[in-house]
């Protein structure tokens, strides 16, 4: 996948593609269905496949007061978009000015004269442009004009008729469901940061902890979860089994939230890696113990449910 940081001045060679628009945060299976229609149409007429995405997300612009929210953080997004299989991923800084474009400079200027695209793929809920006044209908009038294809998909739904959203991941997230989250993303989500130095207790109580700071994720429900971890080092990651608490730890007057992550029979000093954390069930909400002892028990007790969950998931 080559990637570029603007649709300015891009070589002939990423140029010409069928280019699937989107801010696919979550890139769940909803997202990958539209960007496999891009790919069907792509191998069709013989032109490379393309992304365009926006960073950071344009509802960060439009609420800059609004609470974290962010399901994949870019890099994060650049992985699974590369493991999707397309050929370019086009970026643009999305910031204050990007909102007075209207709908057809945005067209003129970023997707003809930026990227000379042959064709675009974008969900039916898209909207581009000044006021977000341009839609998929409006595209489509644009396409016609300067001779380019366009391909509206309709919402994706899963078994049951239920739409395919990242609101919907966002909301099971909350409401401390991370098993139907990775049924609509097609896989566990993760959270992904560098293990930074923390107050050494968890060592003290028996249970050392990789602690990762949660920055713009959305916050999913507090409590402690059953999870896998992984050091990306950049090659095959190698997944531990392990218990983790989200939250603001009460028990010791915690302030800021932060992810602590106890990995099962693993003694390797984790500072400063970078480490994803898969949440793979919810175990119970966080809670205040009545002192270092009693909060000793409940993690045990804790690890001793998360073991239990691994073990029925493997004899299955």
């Amino acid at each position: 996948m080559r990637l570029f940081r603007s649709y300015l001045h891009l070589p002939e060679t990423a140029r010409g593609a069928v280019t699937v628009l989107g801010n696919f945060d979550g890139l769940h299976r909803g997202h990958l269905a539209v960007i496999g229609q891009g790919a069907e149409i792509a191998r069709a007429i013989g032109a490379p496949l393309a992304v365009l995405t926006f960073e950071p997300h344009p509802r960060r612009v439009f609420r800059p007061e609004a609470q974290p929210f962010r399901l994949t953080p870019l890099r994060i997004k650049e992985r699974l978009l590369e493991a999707a299989g397309i050929d370019l991923l086009v970026i643009i800084h999305f910031e204050a000015s990007f909102l007075c474009r209207d709908a057809g400079n945005f067209v003129s200027e970023v997707l003809v004269g930026g990227l000379g695209v042959r064709h675009v793929v974008a969900g039916e809920a898209f909207r581009f442009g000044h006021n977000r006044a341009g839609d998929m209908a409006t595209l489509a009038r644009l396409g016609q004009e300067h001779g380019f294809g366009v391909t509206g998909a309709g919402l994706m739904r899963d078994a049951e008729g239920e739409v395919l959203s990242s609101s919907r991941v966002r909301r099971a997230l909350e409401q401390g469901r991370p098993q139907e989250a990775a049924l609509v993303l097609g896989r566990a989500w993760e959270i992904e940061g560098r293990v930074e130095a923390g107050q050494r207790l968890g060592r003290t109580l028996g249970f050392p902890t990789a602690n990762i700071q949660l920055h713009d994720y959305l916050r999913p429900a507090y409590g402690v979860y059953a999870v896998r971890a992984a050091i990306d080092s950049g090659s095959s990651p190698v997944w531990r089994e392990g218990v983790a608490n989200l939250g603001r730890r009460p028990t010791v007057d915690g302030v800021g939230e932060r992810l602590e992550v106890h990995l099962f029979d693993v003694d390797e000093d984790l500072y400063g890696r970078y480490l994803r954390v898969q949440l793979i069930d919810y175990l119970r909400p966080e809670q205040r113990f009545d002192g270092l002892e009693a909060l000793k028990a409940g993690i045990r007790a804790d690890a001793a449910h998360a073991r239990r969950l691994f073990a029925g998931q493997r004899g299955r």
